[in-house]
């Protein structure tokens, strides 16, 4: 007896070692699979009950239900799932008249719930009209040594999210969340592909982290015997391809920031950033919408989202909002560029928001912004004409100096995404970037570094563009509701007993 395992654990352990004394493979390197059982559904679900056929299938699957009774025994296999089927289910019958007392023995012996089967006998429809293939004759295709969680009980979240392969196998909610995903990441490259873009891939470890505003991750290359970080954004190297002729690019790639981990933050998560030349905040803006909107399409068959909250309508057209004017509506009184940071710290005093005594006054009309107004945006919204220290990468306002061509979409009270018009003046990049790598040097662990290698780029000059970032977990929480732990496959969890 191994006393590190449960009472189950040891009994599918020592059936295994019992098949292989008997010189059985608990895990044969093949079996006999003629049908999925979806396949099974669609060729004979017309089956009434009662009905037989001489047509002979082998189907295989996991066992996920088992009844053993006397002289015929019943087991219900589940497929795996695909982009069109969630895990189809079928019933299996192992009778004595069929298989003889040998073969129903060690089906009984044998199987555990969990396992993998292959299952060969004709199809018909049982007496309570059930379809099924009633067994000539089976094989174990693999021996489950940890029992399954029960299906008829809920699994808890953490333990969904921590053994999601259990998870998979127990909720078609689960199953059908890695579908829709995929799906989701489908519709985009569609659209993308259908309008030009180029899909890139860009480097994930990086001597200078850039492209936004985050701490990141730090490692050391043993190689060089240099210190490098993974990346923050895909901002810099897709611009970097910009420059060197590329009319439009994007990239859906994963993204490291060392920061907090809540229901809607990972560490890990997963970015779609997409540039265009001859573009700016409007037309990029335009293309986003365009590719929320197909991914609504596609994987949901609505653009109408329901929420705790009220119904989004992801249709028609999407508002903008311009962060001051919207915020002066809220508060009651204006707000302006001028307005001084004692003031604004007044009125976050008075309305109980937390706020860093450092902060200047353009961060603090985005706190406030954020708190105030952003969690009453239920429908898609562009807020736009944010103050420059929102987005150092972002270009001058056309009209206004105190503003930049910049704007989030929040759709559901939560930011989805930003873009802008992309700053490509390389002297007042640089000027941008250096003030950055000062706070970077006074202890700023968010602050951008001044990348020299970017700048040189930039130097060699580039079209005008618009360019965007879109979270594809904070997309996926929209489309189905659920927190961003259970958008991502196999999100990072705090290890137990810590």
């Amino acid at each position: 007896m191994n006393p590190d395992l449960s009472e189950q654990e040891q009994v599918r352990h020592d059936k295994r070692a019992r098949l292989l004394g008997e010189g059985t493979a608990p895990y044969p390197i093949s079996v006999p699979r003629t049908h999925t059982a979806a396949q099974v559904h669609e060729q004979w679900g017309h089956l009434e009950a009662g009905d037989e056929t001489a047509d002979v299938v082998s189907v295989s699957g996991r066992v996920v239900f088992i009844r053993n009774t006397g002289k015929l025994c019943f087991a219900t296999i589940q497929d795996g799932f695909t982009l069109t089927e969630s895990g189809t289910r079928l019933q299996v019958m192992i009778s004595l008249a069929e298989v003889g007392e040998e073969s129903l023995a060690a089906w009984k012996a044998d199987v555990d719930l969990g396992d993998f089967v292959s299952v060969t006998g004709r199809v018909i429809s049982s007496k309570r009209g059930e379809l099924s293939v009633l067994a000539t004759g089976w094989v174990l295709a693999s021996k489950a040594l940890r029992p399954l969680p029960t299906l008829h009980k809920e699994l808890g979240e953490e333990t969904r999210v921590r053994q999601r392969y259990a998870d998979l196998v127990a909720r078609p909610e689960a199953r059908d969340m890695v579908r829709t995903r995929a799906l989701v990441t489908h519709a985009i490259r569609e659209v993308l592909h259908a309008e030009g873009y180029i899909e890139l891939e860009t480097p994930v470890l990086q001597l200078v982290h850039g492209g936004a505003a985050a701490r990141p991750f730090r490692t050391h290359l043993n190689a060089f015997d240099i210190d490098m970080t993974l990346r923050i954004a895909l901002e810099l190297y897709l611009k970097r391809a910009m420059v060197g002729g590329a009319d439009r690019v994007y990239e859906i790639g994963r993204i490291f920031r060392n920061e907090g981990i809540d229901s809607s933050h990972s560490a890990e998560f997963t970015m779609l950033e997409a540039y265009q030349a001859w573009g700016d905040q409007t037309s990029i803006a335009l293309m986003t919408q365009r590719l929320i909107q197909h991914a609504a399409d596609t994987a949901l068959g609505t653009r109408t989202v329901v929420t705790p909250a009220g119904e989004i309508d992801l249709g028609g057209e999407w508002a903008w909002k311009p962060v001051y004017p919207t915020l002066s509506e809220a508060l009651g009184e204006e707000i302006t560029p001028a307005t001084d940071a004692a003031r604004l710290r007044a009125i976050a005093d008075a309305r109980g928001i937390e706020y860093d005594p450092a902060w200047v006054a353009q961060k603090l009309v985005m706190e406030l912004f954020g708190e105030i107004v952003e969690p009453t945006l239920l429908q898609p919204t562009f807020v736009c004409d944010y103050p420059p220290i929102a987005q150092p990468l972002a270009r001058q306002h056309r009209s206004d100096p105190d503003l930049i061509e910049a704007w989030d979409l929040i759709i559901g009270g939560v930011e989805r995404g930003t873009g802008f018009s992309e700053l490509i003046d390389p002297v007042i990049q640089r000027e941008r970037l250096v003030a950055q790598s000062l706070k970077a040097a006074a202890g700023d662990p968010e602050a951008m570094q001044l990348d020299e290698d970017f700048l040189a780029a930039l130097e060699f000059g580039a079209p005008p563009m618009g360019g965007m970032g879109l979270g594809i977990d904070r997309l996926m929480m929209l489309l189905t509701g659920a927190g961003i732990r259970e958008t991502i496959l196999f999100p990072l969890l705090k290890p137990l007993g810590q």
